[in-house]
């Protein structure tokens, strides 16, 4: 039993909340009242679901309490009501029924209501239902809140230096090329304009992967998926193709691209730029993290019973074992304060999304100082 302390604290912690009473019957509506506002909660009151529906047009309640049988419209078209509206989601709902049998107890439950209280009741037992549900919303409502703000803090600081370098490259050499027009010679022309182009290609690159992950939570990508997405295409073809564009890159940065594709291709069914814009991401990620010269990266195919699959390995400064399960998160960067260059945090995201749509996967096998292994399993046909 509660004691008095802990009792009187939760009273302060919710009191005010604002408690819409739903029930046809005069005395008990008005009893419900009078105990839940000597409770410290602020009471609206209605007579029915039609009655209540006008009530949260006017002000939308912390937690509802609402009685089954009741006219015009019962408690169970109330409650559908309440939840078809986007204030009424995540209200908390208690049934208040003299209905007892439990088909009615198991059609309220599955309904999703939040608990079920049978008539006649204490009333210390419908303030301690009413306690709980406001406590467990305040609860969901701080973590959603905090999630938020977390996401809100990751999308500011890395789009502010996303957004910010690149501008600097481009701002940067713009202005050094107008004030010095007449430059020395054709190759710091070039320099400057390379310079440019990097800030220009790296904001584009922000810009689509935005526009990607947009398309991927609208449902579009899925769609698109189901348009172009066929068998028989050549995906060992395709790996190749793709791998050697990145070729330019690795030998810039003193990295060996090794490719292992044997076999025959099998039967898959692809949507080749979809496939081949996971596959890229993970290149280009095995190059940019293989720091310093003779690493070599490997592209591998293979095949079981059920799935094909492709690996990229290299032999980068790996991932610590702690941040292994949560580097396919959305903005989610390794070590941003020692790397630069790597991104906004998207792109293993992304490439996961689109190798799901295949109805595959992704996984990462890696240790620090050694390098790291990521594996695209796509099923067979």
């Amino acid at each position: 039993m509660m004691d008095t302390n802990s009792k009187l604290n939760a009273e302060q912690e919710y009191s005010g909340a604002r408690i819409l009473v739903v029930e046809d019957q005069d005395s008990l509506r008005r009893a419900v009242q009078r105990f839940l506002e000597s409770e410290g909660y602020t009471i609206t009151t209605a007579g029915d679901g039609i009655e209540a529906l006008d009530r949260m047009n006017e002000e939308c309640p912390d937690i509802i309490v609402a009685d089954i049988g009741m006219p015009r419209m019962d408690g169970y078209a109330f409650y559908e009501a309440v939840r078809s509206r986007q204030d009424g989601v995540q209200i908390p709902f208690i049934f208040l029924s003299a209905r007892s049998d439990k088909a009615e107890i198991r059609r309220a439950k599955d309904l999703g209501a939040e608990d079920y209280i049978i008539k006649p009741f204490h009333p210390e037992d419908l303030a301690v239902a009413i306690r709980a549900r406001l406590r467990r919303a305040h609860e969901i409502r701080e973590a959603t809140e905090a999630g938020t703000e977390l996401l809100k803090e990751q999308i500011i600081t890395v789009l502010n230096h996303e957004l910010r370098k690149p501008l600097t490259y481009i701002t940067g050499y713009l202005g050094i090329a107008l004030e010095e027009a007449n430059v020395s010679s054709a190759d710091d022309l070039r320099n400057l304009l390379m310079g440019i182009k990097q800030g220009s290609d790296r904001l584009n690159r922000l810009v689509e992967d935005l526009l990607l992950v947009i398309h991927l939570d609208s449902g579009k990508a899925a769609r698109d998926f189901a348009v172009l997405a066929h068998a028989g295409q050549d995906i060992r073809e395709m790996t190749l193709r793709t791998v050697r564009q990145y070729e330019p890159q690795a030998e810039a940065k003193g990295v060996s691209l090794i490719l292992d594709l044997n076999g025959a291709a099998p039967p898959l069914r692809l949507c080749e730029p979809f496939y081949c814009d996971a596959l890229g991401r993970l290149v280009d990620n095995a190059i940019k993290f293989s720091r310093g010269n003779g690493k070599s990266v490997t592209v591998r195919s293979g095949q079981d019973d059920a799935w094909f699959t492709v690996s990229v390995a290299d032999q980068g400064i790996g991932i610590k074992p702690e941040e292994l399960p949560r580097i396919f998160e959305r903005f989610r960067q390794i070590d941003r304060h020692l790397l630069e260059q790597q991104g906004v945090g998207l792109g293993l995201a992304i490439a996961q999304e689109l190798i799901r749509l295949h109805g595959g996967d992704i996984t990462a096998e890696s240790e620090p100082g050694v390098g790291s292994v990521f594996t695209i399993r796509l099923p067979l046909m």
